[in-house]
């Protein structure tokens, strides 16, 4: 194929985004043959494919072609494209100079230009990267409208969901969610360039996951995975989706394909250069191995986490709390509270600092910060964040004894899970709700409520003693139990009859009964149910 045939046939695959047949055609073509638009080309496929070195010399190969030829619009736009690959990357200094170069060949540019609003969207993810999210936001809004000024969809989209983004941080969820929706009006429709179509994308999924909102986070990720499988051999975007994919996997109970999804992504991550967010997805990797009851495995993953610079909580207090290390976990809770953070990141970890602190018997405190999750919920309206709430509420409730008000509340949260598909979470809300029954005196409803919540963990392959199961398991056994009598006790709790648990610890049926009139003279309590109630709100299951 001559240098002319393959240029054409590297910008027909590039058209219809065959981003590896216009990367080989494109990098087998030797460096004088192509124009500065070719290696502009040959950036931004090698940048999607994951070949971050080879993006950024060809891109500064286009750069150096276009200022060479006095084309100082399109060298800027050269150098807004390097500032943000490799500040993406880690390397911010570098970027840094490339945004100062960039600003400087437009100083000497007379008039407005459409190339002004990409410098502004530069330094609109500086300030995001940085906090400075009211000075994001005002440059967000100006880049949006040079969108509109210019007829550009990309910056208008780049605009629109930075914007939305900033108003979460901000406090006005709804009206955020309202801009969210809007940016990605334009990707539905196809009219952005992969680059800004994807940042788009998984910028919107996130802030979605930030607040919550696990219907819209299902929505576009399900979009955001058809798009990525849209165009062959895609790299970039794709560790991204792969997280979002795995958070709905968890929020569904498929725990082990969450796994498998949120490895793949770690893989995604470090195959585009970009190690830095292959921590969350090892912190990901960390919560759902804690559900489980892998609490090693657990161990390993948060650790990971931590070697590629990202810290894993709440996810690491709630696995201190599992293995009885309660002092722990609650000195953990506090420093993490007590540290500065806007509503959305608050709200992230309220959920597990109630449980911890009620676990601590800090119920005071405890009541504190669910009445604060409880009003941040109703101010965001998300329903991941209102199902939390009322868990929380009603487990505070039923340790101060109003057992009562709890009921409402874990109706109300049990229909929300329901309503999202998530039965992990709704089986836990049935845990407190058997207790919250058996404080009322109501054993036959305790005992109902109780043995549907074991037997949607069984169906999910949660083991009897996972740590979500309503509790962790303490360093000292309380009441005066032998370790034999906590094994009774849990098979009891999991519904297992006298016959049952004598086949599981080879025993007699006899020194079963034995074991559980013990169990309940040192219980003080009546009956099995009374005893499984007591299991699950000692941390004993």
């Amino acid at each position: 194929m001559g240098v002319v045939d393959g240029l054409r046939a590297a910008r027909e695959a590039y058209e219809r985004r065959d981003w590896l047949a216009a990367y080989d055609v494109l990098s087998d073509v030797e460096p004088e043959d192509l124009g500065a638009d070719d290696f502009a080309r040959l950036a931004t496929t090698a940048h999607l494919l994951g070949r971050r070195n080879d993006a950024v010399l060809a891109m500064q190969r286009a750069y150096q072609a276009h200022l060479g030829a006095g084309e100082v619009l399109a060298a800027v736009r050269c150098g807004f494209w390097l500032s943000m690959v490799l500040s993406s990357a880690g390397e911010g200094a570098v970027a840094g100079g490339w945004t100062a170069r960039a600003d400087r060949l437009l100083a000497d540019v007379d008039g407005d230009v459409v190339e002004r609003g990409y410098l502004r969207a530069r330094h609109m993810f500086e300030a995001i990267e940085e906090g400075r999210f009211p000075d994001a936001l005002a440059d967000a809004v100006a880049v949006a409208d040079y969108g509109r000024r210019f007829g550009d969809p990309d910056l208008v989209a780049l605009g629109l969901v930075a914007q939305g983004r900033m108003l979460l941080y901000a406090g006005d969820v709804p009206a955020g969610l309202r801009l969210l929706d809007e940016a990605m009006v334009a990707v539905a429709t196809g009219e952005l360039a992969a680059i800004f179509a994807g940042e788009v994308y998984c910028t919107m999924i996130e802030g979605c996951q930030e607040v919550s909102d696990f219907g819209r986070v299902a929505e576009w990720t399900e979009a955001l995975h058809a798009w990525c499988e849209a165009q062959p051999d895609l790299v970039l975007f794709t560790g991204q989706c792969a997280v979002h994919r795995a958070q709905i996997m968890r929020l569904r109970g498929a725990f082990a394909d969450a796994v498998d999804e949120l490895d793949r992504a770690e893989r995604r991550y470090l195959a585009a250069g970009s190690p830095a967010p292959a921590g969350l997805a090892m912190a990901e990797r960390g919560d759902v191995l804690r559900i489980v009851g892998d609490l090693y495995g657990a161990e390993l993953s948060y650790a990971a986490a931590d070697r590629y610079g990202h810290e894993p909580q709440p996810g690491r207090a709630l696995l201190r709390l599992a293995q009885g290390r309660v002092e722990e976990a609650v000195s953990t809770a506090r420093r993490l509270l007590a540290e500065p953070r806007d509503d959305v990141h608050r709200s992230q970890l309220l959920p597990a600092a109630v449980e911890v602190l009620l676990a601590a018997g800090a119920v005071d405190e405890a009541a504190t910060h669910a009445g604060e999750l409880a009003d941040l919920a109703d101010r965001f309206g998300c329903p991941g964040l209102v199902g939390w709430a009322g868990h929380a509420v009603a487990a505070v409730a039923i340790a101060t004894g109003d057992a009562a008000s709890a009921l409402p509340r874990l109706r109300r949260s049990q229909g929300v899970w329901a309503g999202l598909g998530a039965p992990y979470e709704a089986a836990r809300c049935r845990v407190l709700t058997g207790r919250a029954y058996l404080a009322l005196g109501d054993e036959g409803s305790a005992e109902l409520a109780l043995t549907a919540a074991r037997e949607a963990f069984d169906a999910l392959g949660v083991p009897a003693d996972a740590p979500d199961t309503g509790a962790a398991v303490p360093a000292d056994l309380p009441a005066g139990l032998t370790a034999r009598e906590v094994e009774v006790l849990r098979l009891v709790a999991a519904g297992r009859s006298n016959a049952e648990i004598a086949l599981t610890l080879v025993l007699s049926e006899k020194t079963v009964a034995r074991h559980l009139s013990n169990i309940f003279g040192k219980l003080a309590v009546p009956s099995r149910t009374a005893a499984a109630a007591y299991a699950f709100e000692h941390r004993l299951v």
